[in-house]
């Protein structure tokens, strides 16, 4: 029979890592005499991080005595104490290929049921010493899991573990853990996994992700072009004082493959700079046009913004990437919000012309804001085909005190905010395309949640580097990208397209990761061992070696930045 060998608790606490500041309760010890378990943890026990860890159905972790035992072996160490892999029980017994998700167990005066595996998370490698350690719970299959409580009680080291219910599906955690981690999955098994009650709701989303990309997976396109390819400028238009477009063809005079309406296009400009600046410009062009489109508003502080406006010349040569983004038009019969500010615009136009070309039934509401009337951007490109549409509502918000309103041409002065979008009548059933500065676009889209939007029919894109989600770091104050301190590299050269900043290459940094952070470029990761796939970031041109390994390669055109490193020039999303 299964034993409980010790009750583990911890509170959260500061830990220096790596010039930052960990929140975390990593560090547990075993506590003597009987512990009430309750419905989101063990009494004197608390989360670092609610997002990654506790809550209701993450109330207790397990592990097992045997996997000590195990990387004692592995690892070649002699110091482990219960509590040291993080969990709140260690037992004797219930491994992780016999253990199932929905198992119930009683433990004391309590009882339980397992709910997902442990979640991988660098803080387990942190605690240990060993920054390798959450993929090799993985790779080894010997995770932990998860229990959530059924019914709160008493329970003390030597209790025994009575398993009280079988749960249906018959699948073992090490088997859950495998199938979101690892390579190989079967369909028939992730719907299986699907099927069973007690999976936690994170898993479930990950798990019905999974199932929508299996189904799709035939019909997605690779890039239309690996790395760089030369581009002509063929016209430039001034849209407004401050706005130019800039009409692109293949230098060889084939054509471009057809671009996504919302998808941007990523320039290596030599003229602006050495080594040449790398920026990013949504396509304003109709989708499907044998030519490209990108507007560029000019930043004085802008060292590529600045050359585009002033510098180039019809018949220039740039270098471009692929089209490529997510953030694009859904097929669909819903109402739709195309809902920009200032140079927001352009991705949404395109999506506006994706929609009058294919002569959509669906109601279109056109809101835009920007400064003044000398300021607006495609106004009458937009107007035309919007009144080309079966239902279209019009709008436009100037913030200049000067402007006056004009009701009757749809024309308000200030911003747009929840009551105005409710006066407007903007349906709650819709799908909203929202693009613009950042401060613009979080009120926005608060004032779509506010009228009834659901958060999941909110899609937008963010100029510039996408936020950072970096688990259990104390805040701080953000600071622009800049070159790493100390003694400058002599490697590949690493741009970080998005942050608009290139930097050579080091062997001082251990990944790709460490030297974004270094370089307080925005990342998102979590495992920082190749095994979540948190981190993985869109590769515009260039290769990289992996170490470690990633357990699972990410698809083409991605990269791993936490465990690999350049092996040659390198262009990241970034």
């Amino acid at each position: 029979m299964a034993r409980l060998l010790s009750v583990n608790v911890g509170m959260p606490k500061d830990v220096p890592w790596q010039g930052r500041t960990v929140r975390t309760s990593v560090w547990k010890h075993p506590v003597t005499g009987p512990r009430t378990v309750r419905r989101l943890n063990v009494d004197g026990d608390g989360q670092g991080d609610l997002q990654g860890h506790g809550g209701e159905q993450r109330a207790v972790l397990v592990y097992q005595i045997q996997s000590y035992a195990h990387w004692q072996e592995h690892l070649g160490r002699t110091d482990f104490e219960f509590g040291q892999f993080g969990e709140n029980f260690t037992v004797d017994g219930l491994p992780d290929d016999e253990v199932c998700i929905g198992d119930r167990y009683r433990i004391g005066g309590a009882e339980f049921e397992v709910t997902q595996p442990r979640v991988t998370c660098y803080r387990v490698g942190l605690r240990l010493g060993e920054p390798e350690l959450p993929a090799l719970l993985v790779s080894h299959r010997r995770p932990g899991f998860y229990l959530r409580v059924i019914t709160e009680g008493e329970v003390r080291a030597g209790d025994d573990i009575v398993r009280t219910r079988t749960g249906p599906g018959a699948l073992s955690v090490a088997e859950i853990d495998a199938l979101l981690y690892l390579p190989g999955r079967d369909p028939d098994t992730v719907r299986r996994a699907l099927a069973i009650p007690a999976l936690s709701p994170g898993w479930r989303q990950s798990f019905l992700e999974m199932a929508e990309d299996q189904a799709t997976a035939s019909a997605a396109g690779e890039p239309g072009w690996p790395g760089f390819r030369p581009v002509r400028v063929t016209r430039i238009t001034e849209e407004t004082p401050s706005v130019l477009s800039i009409q692109l063809e293949a230098e060889d005079g084939g054509r471009l493959p057809a671009a996504e309406a919302g998808q941007y296009l990523t320039l290596r400009v030599s003229g602006a700079g050495d080594p040449p600046p790398v920026r990013s410009y949504s396509l304003s062009s109709a989708p499907g046009s044998p030519v490209y489109r990108l507007s560029v508003k000019r930043d004085p502080h802008g060292v590529v913004s600045r050359y585009l406006h002033a510098g180039l010349r019809t018949g220039a040569v740039l270098e471009a990437a692929a089209p490529r983004g997510d953030f694009v038009l859904t097929p669909g019969t819903a109402p739709v919000l195309l809902i920009s500010g200032g140079i927001g615009v352009t991705p949404v136009l395109s999506m506006l012309h994706r929609l009058a070309a294919e002569r959509t039934r669906r109601p279109v509401w056109w809101i835009h804001t920007t400064r003044s009337r000398s300021q607006h951007a495609f106004a009458d490109e937009a107007h035309t085909l919007l009144v080309s549409l079966h239902e279209a509502h019009e709008h436009t918000f100037y913030t200049s005190p000067e402007e006056k309103p004009d009701p009757g041409a749809g024309v308000t002065c200030g911003r747009p905010t929840a009551d105005s979008l409710r006066d407007l009548g903007v349906p709650a059933e819709a799908t909203a395309y929202l693009c613009g500065p950042e401060g613009f676009m979080s009120a926005l889209h608060d004032a779509l949640l506010d009228i009834g939007l659901a958060a999941d029919h909110i899609h937008s894109e963010l100029f510039g580097a996408r936020g950072a989600v970096n688990p259990g770091i104390a805040d701080r104050p953000r600071t622009p990208p800049h070159q790493p301190p100390g003694q400058p590299g002599t490697g590949a050269l690493v741009t970080f397209a998005r942050s608009g900043l290139s930097v050579r290459w080091s062997p001082r940094f251990r990944s790709l990761l460490d030297l974004a952070d270094a370089c307080d470029v925005p990342t998102r990761w979590s495992c920082r061992t190749g095994v979540c796939h948190t981190c993985t970031t869109p590769i515009v041109s260039g290769n990289v070696d992996y170490s470690p390994a990633p357990l699972e390669p990410p698809a083409n055109g991605e990269v791993l930045v936490c465990c690999s490193r350049p092996a040659t020039d390198l262009v990241l999303d970034l």
